[in-house]
This record gives structure tokens, C-alpha cells and sequence, in this order.
């Protein structure tokens, strides 16, 4: 693997902020091979050199990955001082970990939460287009030409919402019968994109699930429950955002 700022290392393993990370270097906290690097400029290779933060080495499997399928009125938050329940105590050791994204607190399914701030970087910026696909319940059907209108882009509150795909789905088994469920794929995704979206097409949405981010679907994990990614899931999410696995 290619050399990297320190600062990048210490913060893609989870160990601090970017910034928090230039503190501790010009404070003199971290060694390189044995040795204080106090400049930020300065560069290391976790595949050949020690890096120490206050004598602790840092290395890559001190990265943490989990798949929770996110119940509605959880916020997709790592705090919160109204203490609402967030999402990161609903994984095992959520301590240090933060939601790759957000999912509103009304709606429910499939978020990541980790302390790789490279991988949340790439699965989270507009430029990777890394699919996130949703499955939603509305009030009435949506003809062909809304679906189309929603592909091509409408214009609400001073910004363009545009869906890469719309199409009519049948329901699960376990879903209320009424209304009518679409799947909605986002590229770029923005705030309450899809509720917006719908609303302005005269629509009410009864339910919003996401169901896959990338290649990572939520598979039968139980509302409410989360689990470890594997390392293959976590290379294939890598691969989505840069069209390579990581190193």
C-alpha cells in the first residue's frame, strides 16, 4: 500500500478526527518507526512502518463494520442531547463508531456504522454514485410518466431530486396491503430526498425501508438487529466506490 499522511492513517483507523489527528502530531504524540514526527507533511506505510499514537500502535484490524436494519424514531446519529436512542447503541461496542450516511428517523433499514472514515468518505461522496436502493409504500400508484419525471428530475425547494430508477414493486409478505410499493434507487442522495420527491408528485409516503447500499443488501436481518460485516462484504463495498478493493 502507497505511503499516506499521518494524519490520514490515524484518522482512517479510527483513533481520532483528521484534526484531531494534526493535534496529536504537532503535540508530539506519535512516532513513526521509533521516532516523533511532528510535521504534518509527513507520510507512513502501515505495511512496513510502526505508527504509535501515544505509544499504542494503530493498524488496519482496528477497523469495526456493522449491517443494522434501522427501526423507525432511532436516530442515525453516534449522540444525541435530547437522549433519544441512536443507532449506535443498538450494535455491539458502538463506542468510537459513526452511521456512513444518515436514514431519517422515520424511516428504517439497512445503515452502516464503522470507524473506517476512508470507507464512509467514498460511500457517502456525490462523485462514487454508489447506489442506495429503497423500498417505499405510498398512498397511490405512481403512473409511468411520474416514475419518468422522477428519473429525469424535479425541482423542489431550490434543488433538482432525481431518482436513478423507479419502479413498481410487489410487497413483502409481512407489509401492510394497503397503498401501493415502489423501489427508488439515489445516486446522490439529499436530505428527505425520496419524501420530497413523492410529495411533490401528490404523494404520501407510508413507509421507507432501505435495502442495499451498493452491493450490501439487508438480506433477512430481523428490525432491530445488527451483525459484523465480513471481509469479503466490506472489499465489494470498496470495490462500488472505487472500481478496486482496497490494499
Amino acid at each position: 500500500m502507497a505511503a499516506e499522511r499521518l494524519q490520514k492513517l490515524i484518522s482512517n483507523a479510527g483513533v481520532a478526527s483528521r484534526r484531531a489527528a494534526e493535534e496529536l502530531i504537532i503535540a508530539g504524540r506519535v512516532k513513526v518507526n521509533g521516532v516523533v514526527v511532528t510535521t504534518l507533511g509527513a507520510r507512513a506505510d502501515l505495511d512496513s512502518d510502526v505508527v504509535l499514537v501515544d505509544e499504542v500502535p494503530i493498524a488496519r484490524d482496528r477497523y469495526r463494520y456493522y449491517m443494522l436494519n434501522k427501526p423507525a424514531g432511532v436516530l442515525s446519529s453516534a449522540s444525541d442531547e435530547r437522549g433519544r436512542t441512536v443507532v449506535t447503541a443498538l450494535v455491539p461496542d458502538g463506542k468510537g463508531l459513526h452511521p456512513v450516511g444518515r436514514l431519517d428517523l422515520d424511516s428504517r433499514g439497512l445503515i452502516l456504522l464503522t470507524n473506517d472514515g476512508q470507507l464512509t468518505n467514498l460511500l457517502t461522496h456525490p462523485k462514487h454514485e454508489v447506489e442506495k436502493e429503497y423500498l417505499v409504500q405510498v398512498d397511490r400508484p405512481l403512473s409511468q410518466r411520474e416514475r419518468e419525471r422522477c428519473r429525469r428530475g424535479i425541482e423542489e425547494g431550490g434543488e433538482t431530486l432525481r431518482a436513478a430508477a423507479v419502479t413498481t414493486v410487489l410487497p413483502a409478505a409481512n407489509t401492510s396491503p394497503s397503498g401501493s410499493w415502489i423501489s427508488v434507487v439515489l445516486k446522490h442522495g439529499r436530505k428527505r430526498e425520496i419524501r420530497r420527491m413523492l410529495q411533490a408528485l401528490g404523494r404520501n409516503v407510508l413507509d421507507l425501508q432501505r435495502v442495499r447500499i451498493g452491493p450490501l443488501g439487508l438480506g433477512n436481518l430481523e428490525e432491530g438487529s445488527a451483525r459484523m460485516l465480513t471481509a469479503r462484504e466490506v472489499d465489494a463495498l470498496y470495490q462500488a466506490a472505487t472500481g478496486k478493493a482496497p490494499a
